[in-house]
């Protein structure tokens, strides 16, 4: 795979991967909360002899700069457009895990016509209510307090427990990626998420085919609320996994991978 790319952005810099086929389907992947590019690294070795694949380290977190103290997600969404500018991608097939979904839907209702398909990966398109506001001021806290200790706790809850011994090597190198992320970008991110807006709406004006991928353990989504965004777009596809939690990707690996490769193919049909 090639080395990191940089676009020198508003006194910053911003980190992305190019692979594959230029002059072809192209899909954008981005990474969850804690997480960076490295993250695609089998799918894109996968994917990189039939397309584009270009992954992102969202602000503050690889390789990327921190820009402030709040990251909100229409700002990385700019970000993300500027990458794509500079690359000189006009359309893509954009999926987003988790946060990265956030990101993906912000960018969705900023820049429609950019987009071929959106895919949302253990994501959607409510905001945090009330209770979930409090958990993430919670975290920050934590985060302050101990930035390891809360890293080391939280990857190993985003996987099922009964994949968690076969995908060890999985969670050590996920746990080794996110221990590289400051806290002054893990918190940054918190307050990012904790400040969304709905995005229903854009999901119902949207005229390109949407995926869902989700696991029936996630903890973090429940599937009836999952189940319902699916039913908004005008064009949707849903997949849903038993035995995975958070973390499809890595959990139900193969599965993902044939996924999110037809759907790219419908996108460009």
């Amino acid at each position: 795979m090639e080395m990191h790319r940089i676009l020198n952005h508003e006194g910053r810099q911003l980190h992305y991967r190019d692979e594959g086929r230029e002059n072809s389907n192209t899909l954008v992947l981005l990474h969850g909360f804690m997480q960076n590019l490295d993250v695609w690294t089998s799918l894109v070795l996968s994917y990189m002899h039939d397309m584009r694949v270009i992954t992102v380290d969202l602000p503050g977190h690889g390789y990327s700069s921190s820009y402030s103290d709040i990251h909100t997600m229409d700002f990385m969404a700019r970000c993300v457009k500027a990458v794509l500018e500079y690359a000189g991608v006009e359309q893509c097939v954009m999926m987003g895990h988790s946060m990265g979904g956030y990101v993906a839907l912000s960018f969705a209702e900023q820049y429609p016509y950019a987009l071929r398909g959106l895919g949302l990966l253990h994501s959607h398109a409510l905001a945090d209510d009330e209770e979930k506001r409090q958990q993430r001021m919670n975290a920050c806290e934590q985060i302050h307090r101990n930035r390891s200790e809360y890293i080391l706790n939280f990857i190993p809850s985003l996987f099922d427990q009964s994949k968690q011994s076969e995908l060890e090597q999985e969670i050590k190198d996920l746990k080794e990626q996110s221990l590289e992320t400051t806290e002054q970008s893990l918190i940054a991110a918190e307050q990012g998420m904790m400040r969304r807006p709905h995005h229903i709406n854009t999901l119902k004006r949207l005229h390109v085919p949407c995926l869902f991928i989700y696991g029936k353990n996630d903890s973090r989504l429940p599937l009836e609320v999952a189940v319902s965004q699916a039913m908004v777009p005008q064009h949707s596809e849903i997949m849903i996994l038993d035995h995975v939690a958070h973390m499809a990707h890595l959990e139900s690996r193969e599965y993902v991978r044939l996924r999110i490769r037809d759907f790219v193919s419908v996108c460009y049909l």
